[in-house]
């Protein structure tokens, strides 16, 4: 099945759309997700959140008369997936969020693509190629930039928060490449239902067990932060990045990712007055280049097949 559908211009403008309206979504989502948690805890906040845009992403499903049954031997993979993608993905990078600003975790979030590309050697034995080693260093370099302080020495005050998060992007990867070696034969929509209730179950379940939280405590700007967090990346950029999937080269479709890591920074700006000074710069011109060289690597893979 070709991944490049060349669409006429109306659809290509539909999936740029789609895909502007994917990025501006999980972007803006670093901010009002670091603001949601000095009201909510960690695990209640992703947990519930998720829980409900699966509910929501399950009934839209039926509503599309896309069947949500698990083939047959497929549920090892599923729970596999959601754990990675999801469960481990979800609650580290949200707890990552108690030490560090919100643009500083998006772009540490979007070292993805190069440790992806790492992943797929032990996973699917493809041997990272020059330009994949020199991305992940890419991105790495600014992770590097964004742990320190007054020159070289290390702002050990954000080190719990960047190992939250870069071990949430590290297995966010392996399930990535584990989810192609071992597809689960779902619609698109099901499948991210199926992920994000599954994998949001767990954060669900442990929060009254770690975290003490009281939802009477929360203010009106609170649980709107949370309904956006569960109505517009986990269900409505979700289905608006199918689309674009569907409608523009793949290539083209990971690229526009590139936007989401710089609206986080300018976002977190804007809303929560982080700094945004010559080294959040230079860190995000690092991991943009690093993400630029990941993505290129695959579409030249994706050109010779």
């Amino acid at each position: 099945m070709s991944t490049d559908p060349s669409p006429g211009a109306p659809g290509r403008r539909i999936g740029l759309l789609c895909l502007a309206v994917t990025a501006l979504g999980w972007g803006l989502n670093w901010p009002i997700l670091k603001s949601l948690l000095s009201e909510m805890p960690p695990l209640a906040a992703r947990g519930m959140a998720g829980l409900l845009a699966a509910t929501v992403l399950a009934g839209f499903a039926g509503l599309r008369g896309v069947p949500l049954a698990v083939p047959e031997g497929r549920w090892p993979a599923l729970l596999t997936a959601a754990l990675l993608n999801v469960t481990a993905w979800m609650g580290l990078a949200t707890m990552g969020l108690l030490y560090l600003g919100a643009g500083e975790g998006a772009m540490i979030c979007y070292t993805m693509p190069a440790w992806t590309a790492l992943a797929a050697w032990p996973v699917l034995g493809e041997r990272p190629s020059a330009r994949r080693v020199l991305a992940l260093l890419l991105g790495m370099a600014g992770v590097g930039i964004l742990v320190t302080s007054g020159g070289l020495a290390l702002d050990w005050g954000k080190m719990p928060g960047v190992a939250m998060i870069l071990g949430g992007a590290i297995l966010f990867s392996l399930g990535t490449v584990w989810f192609k070696r071992h597809p689960l034969g779902l619609h698109p929509i099901a499948s991210v239902a199926w992920q994000v209730g599954l994998g949001c179950l767990p954060l669900a379940l442990l929060s009254p067990l770690l975290e003490g939280f009281d939802p009477g405590s929360v203010s009106p700007h609170g649980w709107a932060a949370f309904l956006y967090m569960a109505a517009v990346p986990l269900c409505l950029c979700y289905l608006t990045w199918f689309a674009a999937l569907a409608a523009l080269p793949a290539g083209v479709a990971a690229i526009g990712t590139l936007a989401t890591p710089a609206i986080g920074v300018l976002s977190g700006a804007l809303l929560l007055g982080e700094e945004v000074g010559p080294r959040q710069a230079l860190a995000l011109l690092l991991t943009l280049a690093g993400i630029l060289l990941a993505i290129g690597e695959g579409r030249r893979k994706e050109a010779r097949a």
